[in-house]
């Protein structure tokens, strides 16, 4: 019993040396590589400075294609760099979108409670004072139908293509119906 214990205690240390041995070939393999890689990139430097002293018409193309080269690099650069600040406008838009949607939430949620204390006082008003109410009421209303244009406003006026964002469409038809 003992000599089939040591034995796959045997196996396990085996199995994880040539694991160990597979794993370092691996790493040799890619170290040669990238060292090939590198000579040959040298060598590639080495050829083209010979062929640049030569002066003929080869070695000018060669220049040639290597200042479109650089030109192309730079235009790729700077549309990289354009890329990257739309990205960040868009972000700042969306963080301002969620903000104008808490915002608008809140503002909604005050009119529901004043909507809501204002029923409860009718009940226990008289007519005058629930005349007087109504009219207040009518007032929040047409407050919240401002509120809903500026929301609409500001999402137009953003510049941002309201029509493409599914989520901003279904705000800004929402609010039309709203109001």
């Amino acid at each position: 019993p003992n000599e089939g214990a040591a034995r796959g205690v045997q196996h396990g240390r085996s199995w994880r040396a040539t694991q160990d041995l597979q794993r370092d070939i691996e790493e040799v393999k890619v170290s040669l590589q990238n060292k090939t890689l590198a000579l040959q990139r040298i060598q590639i430097m080495d050829a083209l400075r010979n062929k640049m002293s030569q002066d003929d018409e080869e070695s000018r193309q060669i220049l040639e294609t290597m200042k479109h080269i650089v030109l192309l690099s730079r235009t790729i650069i700077e549309y990289q760099q354009q890329a990257y600040q739309k990205e960040q406008q868009l972000i700042d838009i969306k963080r301002k979108r969620l903000s104008l949607k808490k915002v608008g939430g809140q503002k909604l949620q005050q009119i529901q409670t004043m909507m809501k204390r204002q029923r409860e006082k009718e009940a226990s008003v008289n007519v005058i004072e629930t005349q007087k109410l109504l009219d207040k009421l009518e007032e929040e209303r047409q407050m919240a139908a401002v509120i809903q244009n500026v929301f609409q406003t500001m999402i137009i006026g953003s510049g941002v293509n309201w029509a493409e964002d599914p989520s901003l469409k279904a705000i800004v038809l929402q609010l039309e119906k709203n109001v």
